[in-house]
């Protein structure tokens, strides 16, 4: 950290973005997004294959620079809302901005549909004339055979602010505003969401199902209403995308965008399917060692002993930096950006989203980054998660705005590998065996909730998008929620019947539609990596360091093919596991 600089908990600065949406900045901001409008639109008749270099990239610059600005109005709209997700003037914010950038977006939608016209060697033209939007160009292309006629695309940009992004701004707002009751040494506790699930990991069994059961109880509450958002939500995606669009199924909307084959995404999954019983046999190990005679659902995340303290927050994030620092100071200062920059938003409060994420605007601002920190070990580890993002970012800010941010599965490298490298360091300074052994059972926990946990979230998604497309019930989709709870643990672990609104508890799966399986891609892949840097030592920086300036310049094929990868061969997924079972038998020989 900065010499004699301290580091509180509390909310972020946007100034970076604007002062307030009265301020000039932000006034200028919404008149030039206006006037770039009208001059991208001036170039529609110069459209044609023979458009010279010169007049092809004076577009692109426009573009460009339309892109950030709108993607700054955006974000500015967003982070106020997740700040506060009770705030009506926030809320109305997101949507009246969406709603301006939809228009103007519609406005010059002309160049793209243009692009996916023009024939390959037209295309080919171009391309090699500007390397630096090569892929970006590229992608664009990948969607030609699924692309709708102007009118239609300008139609479909339009329902989806009062549709699927008016319900998943309603669900956001229904959720984050629940508050959970517990009884604790027999006082009435009220806590938000994440305040809540630091009991789940709370050594009194009967503390972990009271939470469990609370959750699902307060979630259960809204159940129909939430699974009939869901179900809207799903239908908008499979009416649009598979039945307009002709995409070859719901997921692969994600899997083009990703620029992943349907192939490789069945490959992972139906890898952790396979390895179904790892997870199973460490739950079977936990639950010895916690001496338990049944082991639940709600003992998942069960410490294998009472946390002796909360970590302050200042402490917390000096953990992390350290943990960077020893790794690489490059990437510890590139993660300090964010709190010296004020770009991070880390106070627990009602009304403010729950859980974490990074946000990133463009390659020229350091990402904001949300935490709700409570001083649990996890939420130094989810610390270190979010700026692995920011630093991933900020690696990539070489890229121009359309080619900065990585696919989703890729765009969780460094996240997840800062996470490893925490518990590396954690480790390194712990002497007493018995914590140590608690840092790797955590450790283990974390790979659960972000490879297996995750691929059973995307296999559920599969089944119910293809059950809402034909007709369901919220009852129907608690079904077969339980079944694939029942199928991922086995006879080892024993699930409730108050699981079964879990589902509806997942905003990923509300927000953006088979996301999901990132986590699990982006966990395995890391595996891979740290393996790697474990044996190459600090010969490994240069090369990952590479892969994280990447940034979305490349296919996740190309990327992973230079760190020397192959994504078709299953002994790569496979190797993920293999890795999870030596730590396996390491936690068994202690």
């Amino acid at each position: 950290m900065n010499q004699g600089k301290k580091y509180y908990q509390k909310s972020w600065s946007l100034e970076d973005l604007y002062s307030g949406t009265n301020s000039e900045e932000y006034q200028a901001a919404m008149n030039e997004l206006g006037h770039l409008t009208d001059e991208i639109q001036n170039y529609r008749e110069m459209l044609s294959p023979e458009i010279s270099v010169l007049d092809f990239g004076t577009i692109l610059q426009k573009l460009e620079k339309f892109h950030e600005i709108a993607s700054r109005l955006l974000s500015y709209a967003e982070l106020l809302f997740s700040a506060d997700t009770q705030n009506s003037e926030a809320m109305s914010l997101v949507g009246q901005t969406e709603a301006i950038i939809t228009e103007a977006h519609n406005k010059i939608i002309f160049f793209s549909l243009w692009w996916k016209s023009i024939s390959d060697d037209e295309a080919q033209r171009l391309i090699k004339e500007f390397p630096d939007y090569q892929y970006y160009l590229k992608q664009l292309r990948n969607t030609k055979q699924f692309t709708l006629p102007e009118f239609a695309e300008q139609i479909i940009n339009i329902k989806d602010i009062s549709g699927k992004n008016a319900l998943n701004t309603i669900y956001e707002s229904l959720t984050n505003r629940y508050q959970f009751t517990l009884k604790i040494d027999g006082k009435s506790k009220k806590v938000s969401r994440s305040g809540l699930m630091q009991y789940v990991r709370n050594e009194n069994p009967e503390i972990r199902k009271q939470a469990y059961r609370e959750l699902y109880r307060v979630f259960g509450g809204d159940g129909n209403i939430l699974g009939q958002i869901y179900q809207s939500i799903a239908r908008d995606w499979y009416f649009e995308n598979v039945k307009i669009r002709k995409y070859p199924s719901p997921i692969s909307v994600r899997n083009i965008e990703n620029d992943i084959p349907d192939q490789v995404v069945d490959l992972l999954l139906d890898t952790c399917i396979k390895n179904k019983p790892v997870f199973q046999r460490y739950f079977a190990l936990k639950k010895e060692m916690l001496s338990l005679e049944t082991f639940t659902r709600y003992d998942i995340y069960a410490p294998l002993q009472k946390e002796e303290r909360l970590i302050p927050f200042e402490e917390g994030l000096s953990i992390v930096q350290s943990a960077f620092t020893d790794f690489d100071p490059e990437f510890a200062a590139m993660a300090m950006r964010v709190l010296d920059e004020d770009h991070i938003d880390s106070a627990d409060r009602r009304g403010k989203r729950d859980g974490a994420f990074c946000l990133t605007t463009s390659p020229k601002l350091t990402p904001w980054v949300l935490v709700n920190y409570q001083g649990r070990i996890s939420d130094v580890s989810t610390l270190a998660h979010e700026l692995g993002h920011a630093v991933h970012s900020l690696f990539a800010n070489r890229q121009n705005i359309f080619q900065h941010q990585a696919c989703l599965p890729l765009a969780e490298t460094a996240s997840t590998f800062a996470e490893m490298l925490l518990v590396d360091a954690l480790l390194k300074e712990e002497k007493n065996p018995d914590i140590r052994k608690e840092l790797i059972m955590q450790q283990m926990d974390d790979f659960y909730a972000t490879i297996q946990r995750q691929a059973y979230f995307a296999l559920f998604e599969k089944k119910a998008h293809e059950m809402i497309a034909s007709g369901t019930t919220v009852d129907q989709l608690n079904a077969v929620y339980l079944d694939n709870l029942h199928d991922q643990f086995g006879e080892v672990v024993s699930v409730s019947d108050e699981f079964k609104w879990e589902w509806v508890s997942i905003p990923h799966i509300f927000a953006t539609p088979f996301y999901v399986y990132a986590y699990t891609f982006g966990q395995l892949l890391v595996l891979s990596l740290y393996k790697k840097y474990k044996e190459e030592g600090k010969n490994f920086i240069p090369q990952y360091k590479q892969i994280l300036s990447a940034g979305g310049s490349k296919s996740p094929e190309d990327i992973l093919a230079d760190a020397g990868f192959n994504f078709y061969d299953p002994a790569f997924w496979q190797g993920g596991f293999d890795f999870l079972t030596e730590k396996m038998m390491e936690i068994e020989r202690n």
